[in-house]
């Protein structure tokens, strides 16, 4: 199998067992790299190697890669579930996916299967969201085959390839759950989309559950078998319960881009109280001391300050050194 441009060869490798002290590039011309973790924090293949996967007790040695493997380093989101995906589950990828757009560097992870997997991948594709496909057998192939055309799509517009496995290791079927620390590694969160109550993605939870990661689901109905795992995680507080990509940004301590109309927008009048409308009007262009805006308003100490620390809570007027206040612009 050839890749979009033509290329298909396949690094020399050593057994993943043994580290690689360098960043390597087979050759020139070859489209696969391989990343080591290095054991020194000024060695320049720990820097290349993602910083949340070199956290992990389990991190694989080496890691193979085909596509932009600078996007490892950004805000990456696990999103993984069954692979009979149902319609509930498919607007969830949609909608939370498409939610994300506005977090900065945000990039979506998950492991190229069938259902739940593959469409998150294509969901990012439509958002325009750079996505990493975690796969459990060795580059350049894809599995399952009927994706590889998204995996050509994700490396085209941004994306990323990873693996593991050696071109020279035999198919095996561990392979998908060691595949899963992978991608639980390689995020800040992991969020179960849908899930029976067992299953690929439910290991996935756990093991970011174990990595001290935020595990996060979306509740489902009771007598929905789609929906037994993620509940059950919710229940046991192995997950927290989400609705949409705003609690997700919330838990993970990620903030939205502003909008060019929020950037521009004029910020909220505070409402005030009729005193308080009255002691801001004695405010001009100039800043009056505390004795002057007293004089002023005929109020005495204790009833002026309260007046004033109001203004102040609503950013109406903001206090100066000297115990002089001005108008808040």
């Amino acid at each position: 199998m050839n890749w979009p441009d033509g290329r298909s060869c396949v690094p020399t490798s050593r057994a993943a067992s043994q580290p690689v002290k360098a960043i390597r590039r087979p050759n020139a011309n070859c489209a696969i790299a391989a990343i080591a973790r290095g054991y020194g924090l000024d060695d320049p293949e720990t820097q290349a190697y993602p910083a949340l996967l070199r956290e992990i007790p389990d991190y694989p040695h080496v890691l193979y890669i085909k596509g932009n493997a600078e996007i490892l380093s950004q805000r990456c989101l696990s999103m993984v579930g069954t692979r009979r995906i149902s319609a509930y589950g498919q607007r969830l990828c949609d909608e939370l996916v498409r939610g994300l757009t506005r977090i900065p560097q945000v990039v979506v992870v998950s492991g190229l299967a069938f259902g739940v997997d593959v469409a998150c991948h294509r969901a990012a594709l439509a958002a325009g969201i750079p996505t990493v496909g975690v796969l459990a057998n060795p580059l350049p192939d894809v599995t399952p085959a009927q994706h590889t055309s998204v995996a050509f799509d994700m490396i085209e517009r941004g994306g990323v390839l990873i693996s593991e496995l050696h071109s020279q290791s035999k198919q095996r079927g561990t392979f998908y759950l060691a595949r899963n620390r992978i991608i639980a590694g390689l995020s800040a969160g992991t969020v179960v989309i849908e899930s029976p109550a067992s299953g690929g993605s439910l290991a996935t939870a756990h093991y970011a559950d174990g990595y001290d990661r935020t595990v996060m689901a979306p509740p489902g109905r009771t007598t929905d078998a789609n929906s037994f795992g993620t509940n059950s995680l919710i229940r046991n507080r192995k997950a927290l319960l989400i609705r949409s990509a705003d609690d997700i940004a919330e838990e993970l301590q990620w903030e939205f881009a502003l909008s060019r109309d929020e950037k521009t927008a004029p910020a909220p009048t505070p409402e005030l109280t009729a005193e308080e409308r009255e002691v801001l009007s004695l405010l001009g262009d100039e800043p009056r001391t505390l004795a002057e805006l007293i004089a002023a308003s005929g109020r005495d100490y204790a009833a002026l300050s309260v007046l004033l620390m109001g203004l102040e809570l609503s950013q109406a007027v903001r206090q100066l050194p000297g115990n002089r206040y001005e108008r808040f612009r």
